[in-house]
């Protein structure tokens, strides 16, 4: 009875963000001016707090509008703004130019060369790594070509593999596997962290929290903004066992929120990738 009284005394709270352990709990969060409006499901970035600026002309102490020299009637529409199209991209960047579109294709199609890209495997199972980004590399000294550091991860093994390509020459001139190594999260891996909180008994919460939201049912990830990133056990003070091996697995920790809408606390659920398990922490 307690855990019910709970759930159901103010889950939905507007203007206020409240952490409960225990379960996850909805709180709406009333943003200023346009803040959230813009949000997407997966959005790595948190949604931005603060009024939207608009641009309007003034009108001059003599009654005319602001325009250049105070020209132009009183009450009269500025004109429209131009936009300038970006320069095109070029397929090969210059020097310490950020790697292009299309040597980011090229680099990571060079990495994932099989037969040994196909023995991996991608934070839902299937067949090829996970891939987490890639990076210009470092340049090396009277060489004046053009390399990319592609980082994947290999659910398979649990290992970091990263791989050089010259993008010049088309060869992959240096590779390695790390365990124990646990880079940022992607948004591939924390979208799958979310659909297994989904399917677990855990995420009964979440999905009842969503429902006095919305008064709607939650079956996807795609109805939810959430961000998070890799979570460490050496920064926590009580670890329980089923995350022990957290650090040797690939193991994150979520916010979420209704798109455009309520938070919802699931810091408490930490989701080991490896394992396909989420366990309550707190």
């Amino acid at each position: 009875m307690y855990e019910i009284a709970r759930r159901h005394l103010g889950k939905v709270v507007a203007g206020a963000a409240m952490a409960v352990t225990g379960t996850a709990v909805a709180v709406a969060i009333t943003l200023p001016g346009s803040a959230g409006a813009s949000d997407t499901p997966g959005g790595r970035g948190t949604a931005a707090a603060g009024a939207s600026a608009g641009a309007s002309a003034g009108a001059g102490a003599d009654g005319t509008d602001g325009g250049a020299g105070g020209q132009g009637r009183a009450g009269s529409a500025p004109p429209p703004a131009t936009v300038v199209p970006p320069p095109a991209e070029g397929k090969k960047g210059v020097g310490s130019d950020p790697l292009t579109d299309d040597e980011l294709s090229r680099a990571e199609a060079l990495a994932l060369t099989p037969p040994a890209a196909s023995a991996q495997q991608d934070v839902t199972g299937g067949r090829g790594p996970q891939r987490l980004g890639t990076v210009l590399a470092d340049p090396v000294p009277g060489d004046a070509s053009r390399r990319a550091e592609v980082r994947l991860y290999d659910y398979a093994r649990d290992e970091l593999v990263t791989k050089t390509v010259n993008l010049d020459t088309g060869k992959v001139e240096k590779s390695g596997a790390q365990r124990g190594v646990q880079p940022s999260a992607h948004p591939e891996e924390l979208r799958e962290a979310v659909e297994l909180i989904l399917a677990s008994p855990l995420g009964k919460g979440v999905k009842e929290d969503y429902k006095d939201a919305t008064g709607k049912e939650l079956t996807s990830s795609k109805q939810l903004w959430f961000n998070g990133d890799v979570y460490r056990t050496y920064r926590e003070a009580n670890v329980p066992a089923q995350l022990a091996r957290c650090g040797e697995h690939r193991c994150v920790r979520l916010v979420t929120k209704v798109l455009n809408g309520a938070w919802i606390d699931t810091r408490n659920l930490i989701v080991d990738l490896s394992a396909r398990t989420v366990t309550r922490v707190g």
